[in-house]
């Protein structure tokens, strides 16, 4: 089966929430064929940081990002999420 990346940017809940520290949550809802490739940091404003990730995931004939949204959704310490990009992997 073929493998998607998706690239997201995650905003946290609160200005007190690192990153990294979100990107650790996230990674431990995650299902076990979902894995986090790539992650950094981008300053927004007032102190507050998003949180940049390119997430692996199987290549679904329906639904597409449906379920990572979901999860995303799920996570108190996430306020938003935007999806940038849908790239399949060769």
């Amino acid at each position: 089966m073929a493998r998607v990346a998706v690239i997201l940017k995650v905003f946290p809940s609160s200005i007190d929430i690192e990153p990294v520290k979100l990107k650790e949550i996230i990674e431990s809802k995650l299902p076990e064929d979902y894995k986090i490739r790539d992650y950094g940091e981008e300053p927004i404003a007032f102190g507050l940081k998003a949180l940049k990730l390119v997430v692996e995931i199987p290549e679904e004939s329906e639904g597409g990002t449906g379920r990572l949204e979901e999860i995303l959704q799920s996570i108190p310490e996430v306020n938003e999420f935007e999806i940038e990009a849908v790239h399949r992997l060769g």
